[in-house]
């Protein structure tokens, strides 16, 4: 059995900076799952390896082996079941809401000062064995924010507004377009940059579906189809290395978003698990921060950005009901 309870680092933060640490976690639901893609996220990943990896010639080539995939996959598999039942329970929707007293009455009072709630999971246990991952390294980070004054219509009419991506998330998405709708179901390509020792570039392809429980609970669930790292970007001859076959910092990218409507606005978090390339041997030291700390940045910046973005709208569409939390 999947512990109900992954190893985890906790923290709030709103400038930027830890304020607390401790442990948690949790999950499910009926529905088909339905994600918002988590942008910044993608350059968590990049910039954990990237870093490092762009200067060394040994490690500038990779390949995602098929056994490092089968792995990643259950790892997601077994995260998945988690958020699948935490998803089925209106009244404890979220993994915030699972957190333990006093924590999270701190937890909640902080986010609704605008700061941002993070953690760090670790979710390896499947029928009592942990999950390694060979030739690879797994970034799973969930975050939360409280968007006050206006309504899960709102953030959703943000969030699925795809084409326009490249300009609430910019300067991490320097490209948007959605591909496809139908229904709830989008495609979405978003072409991702960061800037750190090197320059990574990245075309990805999304497949992101949406689930409404009801309407003050909507969930998504997005997953990376294909993610490409772009040579020579922006330029005449620009090209795509083949997917799986590059520098290893971005192979995999699933994103689950949850979205509650109450206590007079609206809760908005976010849950990803990436695959990068492993470690060489050795150079753990020097690695280490950055797969631990960019991550939750690049979190951070997403999480932030969304709130920011809906607070420019004019608030509206309050529903009644959506006044008291848990």
């Amino acid at each position: 059995m999947l512990s109900s309870k992954p190893n985890s680092e906790l923290s709030t933060v709103g400038d930027g900076s830890p304020r607390s640490q401790g442990t948690d976690s949790r999950g499910d639901a009926g529905e088909t799952m339905k994600r918002f893609v988590c942008p910044a996220l993608v350059l968590g990943a990049i910039l954990s390896l990237q870093a490092v990896f762009g200067r060394l010639p040994k490690a500038s080539g990779a390949e995602l082996r098929p056994e490092t995939e089968r792995t990643f996959q259950r790892y997601v598999q077994a995260a998945e079941g988690r958020i699948q039942t935490e998803v089925s329970h209106p009244d404890a929707f979220l993994y915030l809401d699972e957190v333990p007293e006093p924590r999270r009455s701190q937890v909640r009072d902080s986010i609704k000062h605008g700061e941002v709630f993070l953690e760090r999971l670790n979710l390896r246990q499947v029928s009592g064995q942990a999950i390694e991952i060979p030739g690879g390294l797994v970034h799973h980070w969930v975050g939360d924010v409280f968007i006050p004054g206006h309504s899960i219509r709102q953030v959703l009419d943000l969030v699925e507004n795809y084409n326009q991506h490249q300009e609430v998330y910019r300067p991490d998405v320097v490209r948007s377009r959605l591909l496809g709708h139908n229904g709830q179901d989008f495609k979405v390509f978003l072409r991702f940059r960061e800037k750190k020792a090197v320059t990574v570039t990245l075309n990805t392809v999304h497949d992101v579906r949406y689930t409404r429980v009801d309407d003050s609970h909507w969930y998504s669930r997005s997953v990376a189809t294909r993610i490409a790292e772009v040579e020579d970007a922006d330029k005449p001859d620009e090209q795509e290395k083949p997917p799986g076959h590059d520098s290893g910092f971005l192979w995999r990218l699933n994103s689950y978003w949850r979205f509650v409507e109450r206590d007079r606005g609206v809760y908005v978090e976010c849950e990803s698990i990436s695959l990068t390339r492993d470690i060489p041997t050795g150079l753990g030291w020097l690695v280490g921060p950055f797969v631990t700390s960019i991550p939750k940045e690049s979190l951070e910046r997403t999480l932030g950005s969304t709130r920011s973005a809906v607070l420019a709208r004019p608030a509206k569409g309050m529903k009644a009901g959506a006044v008291v939390g848990n």
